[in-house]
């Protein structure tokens, strides 16, 4: 009996996003929010572009009821949205759904060599006998890291656990899978560290208005100690992690930020996931567009979100 075709009402968004996200450990959720937007994009047909909205916001909001941090998610999904529709006046719908599907494209592209340009970038602050201190696990440090000890540059670098999972024994493994020398450390131990590191380089989940991150549990903590210490402190972040929030505390930011989905009904037992490191904090931000001060970062989205 002949397979029966998928039509669009048959694509499960999460089903898809999650899919993605387990097919490659590597791929961020923000990268895979934006690839199921595109096969939505694909698969289904669209009457009016208001229309196009609402599915898309519909697919973002149930990309969010996952159990995986919303910073990316919420930020790709709003770019994604506003560079494919961008100027589509007197066009009928079919020729905008093209117009449309060459734009996510060209984006998803775009942001898929976003890593390696920023690797790049920090490739003339990574030096020969540096020692660096790094929080957690991040896909987009690890590049720079491996990137540099491909360009024949010997360095060290100290991990910490990353809390809830331990995700910094991963990243210690893929270092040392890499030939780089590393050091796993608790995170309560990055005080007595920071005073013999050149360094923090972190990742971030998101980049706030204020240029301030959003990023694991633990990274104000070793933004205020290498602030203390005068420690350069250093954040690589794709731009599809820029987001329009602008928390001026850990109060400020949103539960739903802060606290997986399971615990949201009451979040008085449980630790939060992720904290804000105010821009105060952060010296420079390694971005795919180019490298930042935290007070440009406005800047930047507002170019991004015209």
């Amino acid at each position: 009996m002949p397979q029966r075709k998928e039509t669009s009402h048959d694509f499960d968004v999460v089903k898809y996003f999650l899919q993605l996200l387990d097919e490659d450990k590597d791929l961020s959720s923000g990268i895979a929010a934006i690839r199921t937007l595109l096969m939505i994009l694909e698969k289904k047909q669209f009457g009016t572009i208001h229309i196009l909205h609402t599915t898309m916001r519909d697919a973002v909001a149930a990309m969010r009821n996952t159990d995986l941090s919303i910073a990316a998610i919420v930020s790709a999904g709003e770019l994604f949205c506003r560079f494919i529709t961008l100027s589509l006046d007197d066009k009928h719908m079919e020729e905008c759904r093209q117009i449309m599907l060459n734009r996510g494209k060209i984006f998803l592209t775009k942001l898929q060599n976003s890593r390696q340009v920023i690797a790049q970038q920090a490739q003339r602050f990574i030096s020969d006998g540096c020692r660096i201190l790094t929080h957690s696990r991040s896909r987009v440090v690890l590049k720079a890291l491996i990137t540099a000890s491909q360009n024949k540059k010997s360095f060290h670098v100290y991990v910490t656990q990353g809390g809830t999972g331990n995700p910094g024994e991963e990243m210690v493994r893929e270092l040392h899978a890499a030939g780089i020398d590393c050091t796993l450390i608790l995170d309560s131990a990055t005080g007595y560290v920071m005073e013999s590191v050149d360094f923090v380089m972190v990742g971030a989940e998101a980049v706030v208005e204020s240029g301030g991150i959003i990023n694991r549990i633990g990274s104000y903590t070793m933004g205020l100690c290498a602030r203390e210490m005068k420690k350069p402190f250093y954040v690589l972040a794709e731009s599809f992690k820029f987001t329009r929030l602008y928390p001026l505390n850990q109060r400020d930011l949103p539960n739903e930020y802060k606290y997986s989905r399971k615990h949201l009904h009451d979040v008085s037992k449980v630790h939060p996931l992720v904290d804000y490191t105010p821009p105060v904090y952060i010296t420079l931000l390694f971005t795919d567009l180019g490298i930042l001060t935290p007070s440009a970062v406005s800047d930047e989205l507002i170019k991004l979100y015209m």
